[in-house]
């Protein structure tokens, strides 16, 4: 009985984390702005989470949070190759890369 208990607590803890996926989609607004949108797979805000646009050498050009809308846009880095990553917490990454902003 208790490894039954033990086994449907392991389950429920797996479905619970997997349930809260962070999820991030940059594009590019055509006037030399990027839009990013964050949120979690369970619906919930990310409003409040860290955003870091990266340069080519990990160098920190921006480093905000995003708006109550779980928004944020700037403008887009004068440079070639760049990478926004949405941080909602500890092993909750997410990157994005200039290349796949459309």
């Amino acid at each position: 009985m208790k490894r039954m208990l033990a086994a449907v607590a392991v389950i429920a803890l797996v479905s619970q984390t997997f349930a809260h996926t962070p999820l991030c989609d940059c594009f590019d607004n055509g006037d030399d702005t990027i839009s990013c949108e964050g949120g979690f797979s369970d619906g919930a805000s990310a409003a409040g989470m860290s955003i870091r646009v990266y340069d080519d050498r990990e160098k920190i050009l921006i480093d905000t949070v995003m708006d109550a809308e779980s928004s944020i846009s700037f403008k887009r880095p004068q440079i070639e190759s760049y990478t926004v990553v949405f941080d909602a917490g500890i092993g909750h990454l997410v990157t994005v890369y200039s290349d796949d902003i459309e």
